[in-house]
């Protein structure tokens, strides 16, 4: 009796999810230089050419990565700001959970980390659009601490640029990367430490 071939199944995931399955798998086996377009596309089981129907590069590919992690990120950040806490509590946690969540990552996935950062470094779409979500939360937190009186800065462009120059260290993607041999909890209590002078300083009123 002649056997019968079955149909092949298809994925339950969509297929631009498949090629980032592939992708981030690829990246943490060999590389981000020898991941290529078309050894995920023969993973996936399809021509290259149909690869970029879903992402017009293999760096767009990399950027869609990278909102794929950062996106419940930014949702942990947004939760904070628009939370009923004090405006001064509120910062100090943005920024721990940002720096916590960078360096959970490092550990966990350290090539999609150093993708990110590279992102960063070439100003691309992705890291841009995710620095501006920061600003817009932190902005937000300090235009609420100048409303309700927790803050006594009158300038604002003055009291975003103190966040960002004080804690560049704990939340620019290069520095936590530059940081990443530093044992995690010196570095939890040197970022308690300095968003704690930055909270003060905002609290008692720029000079």
């Amino acid at each position: 009796m002649a056997l019968q071939h079955q149909p092949l199944q298809p994925h339950p995931e969509p297929v631009d999810v498949r090629l980032l399955q592939i992708a981030a798998s690829h990246i943490k086996r060999f590389g981000i230089k020898r991941t290529t377009i078309v050894s995920i596309a023969a993973e996936a089981n399809m021509s290259h050419a149909n690869v970029y129907r879903y992402f017009a590069s293999k760096w767009a590919l990399f950027e869609a990565l990278g909102d794929r992690w950062l996106k419940p990120v930014e949702a942990s950040l947004r939760q904070i700001a628009d939370g009923p806490d004090p405006a001064d509590d509120k910062l100090e946690r943005l920024v721990v959970v940002l720096h916590r969540a960078y360096r959970d990552k490092i550990e966990a996935e350290p090539e999609l980390f150093a993708i990110f950062v590279d992102s960063v470094a070439n100003g691309r779409a992705g890291a841009r659009r995710h620095r501006g979500r920061l600003q817009q939360e932190i902005q937000q937190v300090i235009e609420e601490g100048m409303a309700s009186g927790v803050f006594f800065s009158g300038d604002q462009r003055r009291a975003m640029a103190l966040v960002f120059d004080a804690l560049h260290r704990f939340v620019h993607p290069a520095a936590v990367w530059h940081d990443r041999e530093v044992p995690r909890a010196q570095m939890q209590t040197r970022l308690e430490r300095v968003a704690g002078l930055v909270n003060r300083a905002l609290v008692g009123g720029l000079k």
